[in-house]
C-alpha cells in the first residue's frame, strides 16, 4: 500500500484507544465480559483486538454477525457495565502524553481526536485527565459520526478546524487508522504502542511508525 505523502502538517488528529491511552488491554477484558453477560461463546483475544477503534456497532458486526438484535443489545449492556465499573487507573496515558501534547500544542499546532469510543467514554477519559480537554480544537466519537475507516470523522475535523486534508496527519494505532486517512486523502503516522505492529501500519500506509506519541514532537522537528 502505498502512503500518503506527508507534508509538514498544522493540524495533528489522534485517536485515543492504543494511541493516547493504555487502554487495550481493559477493552478486551471487557469484551470477553460482555459476550459472558450475553450468554455467548467468547471470541479470540486477536478477535478482540482486531475491532479496536471501531465504533461497537461494526465492532459487533464483525465479532458476533450470528448475533440477533437482543443478543447483541446484551452484549453492549455487558461491555458498558465492564467499562464504566473500571478504575480510571486502569487505563492511564502512554508515557509521556501529557508533555508531548502540551509542547505540540505550544508550538503552534492544532489538536484534534477521532476515535471509535463513544462520546460518554471519551468525556469520561477526558474527566480522567483534565488538562488534555482544553488542548483539543475538535473530537469526534464514533457514535456521533461514521465509524472507521470511513472518513466522517476527520472530514468534520477539518471543517470545524478550517483546515484541508493534506494540512493534517492522522496518528494512530490501528489499521482503521491508517485506512480512514487513507480515504480522506490525508497522511497517516502509525505508533506501534497499541494495537498493530510496525509491518503492519506500513503495510497498510502508514508513511512511518513511531513507538509511542511521545516521540511525535522530535518527530516533527526533523521533518
Amino acid at each position: 500500500m502505498t502512503a500518503t505523502r506527508a507534508e509538514r502538517p498544522s493540524l495533528l488528529i489522534f485517536d485515543w484507544d492504543g494511541t493516547l491511552m493504555d487502554s487495550v488491554a481493559l477493552i478486551c477484558r471487557c469484551l470477553e465480559a460482555a459476550f459472558a453477560y450475553a450468554g455467548l461463546p467468547g471470541r479470540s483475544l486477536a478477535d478482540y483486538r482486531s475491532i479496536i477503534g471501531l465504533g461497537l456497532g461494526d465492532a459487533l458486526a464483525r465479532l458476533a454477525p450470528e448475533a440477533d438484535e437482543r443478543a447483541r443489545s446484551r452484549i453492549l449492556e455487558g461491555y458498558r457495565r465492564c467499562y464504566f465499573a473500571a478504575d480510571p487507573e486502569d487505563t492511564p496515558l502512554f508515557p509521556g502524553v501529557e508533555d508531548s501534547l502540551k509542547s505540540l500544542r505550544e508550538s503552534g499546532f492544532t489538536l484534534a481526536v477521532a476515535t471509535g469510543k463513544a462520546r460518554r467514554g471519551l468525556d469520561r477519559a477526558l474527566d480522567a485527565h483534565p488538562s488534555l480537554r482544553p488542548l483539543f480544537a475538535a473530537t469526534r466519537c464514533a457514535d456521533e459520526s461514521r465509524s472507521k475507516p470511513h472518513p466522517q470523522m476527520l472530514m468534520e475535523i477539518l471543517a470545524a478546524t478550517g483546515r484541508k486534508a493534506s494540512e493534517a496527519w492522522m496518528i494512530g494505532d490501528t489499521v482503521h487508522d491508517v485506512a480512514m486517512a487513507r480515504a480522506a486523502g490525508m497522511a497517516a503516522l502509525g505508533v506501534s504502542c497499541g494495537v498493530d505492529d510496525v509491518h503492519t501500519l506500513e503495510r497498510e500506509g502508514a508513511f512511518a511508525v513511531l513507538s509511542g506519541p511521545a516521540q511525535l514532537p522530535d518527530f516533527i522537528a526533523r521533518t
